[in-house]
């Protein structure tokens, strides 16, 4: 028999005692309705945790990469970097609030000590790591934090192409002294610097509520 997640929403109405006080057909109605049990399928909801965050992971990567794009028409290279340093993190903080859930980047390879990542995140990291160097599969995948009541999200980040390298590219080549100088003002202790196209950057990673997973489905 497959595995059963059993969720039982419960409410509870008090009733005084008089013979005119009745419940009211609505309030009847939505008793009813949160006393159902709902049954959800363990796969299901992993399928399901999958597909949100590949949308959630998808939308943060647009809005980030739209933004940092206009910076670099406005300002250049050095003046995307502050960009970043400034606002990556107050557009992520703006999808964990519409989603009611927690996403942040992390890496190994961090430049803000803030992408450092925490235990569970590393040795993801290592093995999306792992199965690159060997040419394996690299998929997103969900694991449970907090006694299964919170899904953990992780997709690899990976450098897609040569803009990235102006600020994550060998910096004998690849960045600009301009950009160096403003890399080390804002990030003194960068890791970030000599990737190639392809290299694992981080991860996207996202932590769901159980709760909110079951919601949408």
């Amino acid at each position: 028999m497959r595995k059963k997640i059993v969720i039982i929403l419960s409410a509870f109405v008090f009733v005084a005692c008089g013979t005119n006080e009745r419940v009211s057909r609505e309030v009847f109605e939505e008793v009813n309705k949160s006393m159902e049990i709902k049954k959800v399928n363990e796969a299901d909801l992993i399928r399901e945790a999958l597909k949100w965050g590949n949308e959630i992971s998808q939308e943060a990567q647009e809005q980030l990469i739209a933004a940092l794009q206009n910076a670099i028409a406005e300002k250049g290279v050095p003046g995307a970097i502050e960009f970043c340093n400034e606002q990556a993190f107050p557009i992520l903080e703006e999808v964990s609030k519409k989603y009611n859930v927690s996403i942040r980047r992390a890496s190994n390879d961090f430049r803000n000590p803030k992408d450092k990542p925490l235990d569970y995140e590393e040795m993801i990291l290592d093995a999306f790591e792992y199965n690159l160097e060997n040419e394996l599969q690299v998929e997103p995948n969900i694991q449970k934090l907090e006694g299964g009541e919170v899904l953990h999200y992780a997709k690899v980040i990976q450098i897609p192409g040569a803009l990235c390298l102006n600020c994550h590219g060998n910096p004998e080549t690849e960045i600009s002294t301009e950009t160096k100088e403003k890399l080390k003002k804002l990030y003194p202790d960068d890791r970030a610097t000599g990737h190639k196209i392809g290299d694992l950057r981080g991860i996207w990673s996202i932590k769901m509520p159980k709760k909110e997973v079951v919601k949408r489905m």
